[in-house]
């Protein structure tokens, strides 16, 4: 089984790849391509596609996380060229990242739940799966529905520099709640689909721990102090991913929600990476 995860040469990516460097992934290839250097392939759009590996399944990382609209749009464009890719490469399975943020607010939130996204990011990941649903793709497809990754979320800044963590307090006393999953469950996560029988699959699934987990706690887990400010009246304090489908298609894998454990695998990565 060999995996193909394109565009890993952001944060996640870096990540991702630091896990596979640590721990390895059983009975699967993991390769990974970036248009820098320092993965497994060098490759960018309009070049050959014969420059890649042949692979059972592919891992679409790439796209935009922030930026203007039309930055952001580019997101569902590459579903064409990750169609593409797969179909040169032999893939059998194109994994396309989604995002919570096509949800909105919420909590436990199942696949089913209405796509009411707040931001823009979220916005252009609803267009990026429509152009999944349209289908053509030739290969079975999957749409998987990411809650944050510890490190590579918008509390990562924070966690690594030298100050306090300012969070959101709200009228039960408690900060921000979230789903969250390691980078290293996250690879778990991504071959065991790859593994998967494609029939048994979605077209969307959430990818996440069992349950939520307090932005303080993993700040005060990662030894920083927590500083509180009273949380505006739009500011949202739970949005978490039902995940019972997950657990149902991969019993075997269960990503923690422990906040110290998550941290601490995180610092072990950043040793790698």
């Amino acid at each position: 089984m060999r995996i193909l995860i394109t565009g890993s040469g952001g944060r996640l990516g870096r990540l991702l790849y630091a896990a596979r460097q640590l721990e390895g992934v059983p009975g699967a290839e993991v390769v990974f391509q970036s248009r820098s250097a320092g993965r497994d392939v060098q490759w960018q759009p309009g070049a050959p596609v014969a420059q890649l590996p042949d692979c059972d399944a592919l891992v679409a990382l790439w796209g935009a996380t922030s930026g203007s609209a039309e930055d952001l749009a580019v997101n569902a464009r590459l579903v064409a060229l990750s169609r593409q890719v797969a179909q040169e490469c032999g893939a059998q399975m194109v994994f396309h990242l989604s995002s919570a943020a096509v949800y909105g607010p919420g909590a436990r939130l199942a696949e089913t739940a209405r796509l009411a996204p707040r931001t823009p990011y979220g916005t252009a990941k609803v267009e990026m799966e429509r152009r999944v649903r349209e289908g053509g793709a030739g290969v079975q497809e999957c749409v998987l529905r990411l809650a944050n990754v510890v490190g590579a979320d918008s509390l990562a800044v924070a966690l690594t520099s030298n100050g306090a963590v300012t969070l959101d307090r709200f009228e039960d006393g408690r900060g921000p709640m979230r789903s969250y999953i390691g980078a290293t469950d996250l690879l778990r996560v991504l071959s065991a689909l790859a593994k998967a029988e494609t029939d048994s699959l979605p077209f969307a699934l959430n990818i996440a721990a069992a349950a939520p987990v307090g932005m303080d706690d993993l700040a005060r887990a990662a030894g920083k102090r927590v500083t509180w400010r009273t949380a505006p009246a739009q500011a949202v304090q739970e949005v978490s991913l039902d995940t019972g489908l997950m657990q149902s298609l991969l019993p075997a894998v269960r990503p923690t929600s422990d906040a110290g454990a998550l941290i601490a695998g995180l610092t072990a990565l950043e040793r790698v990476a």
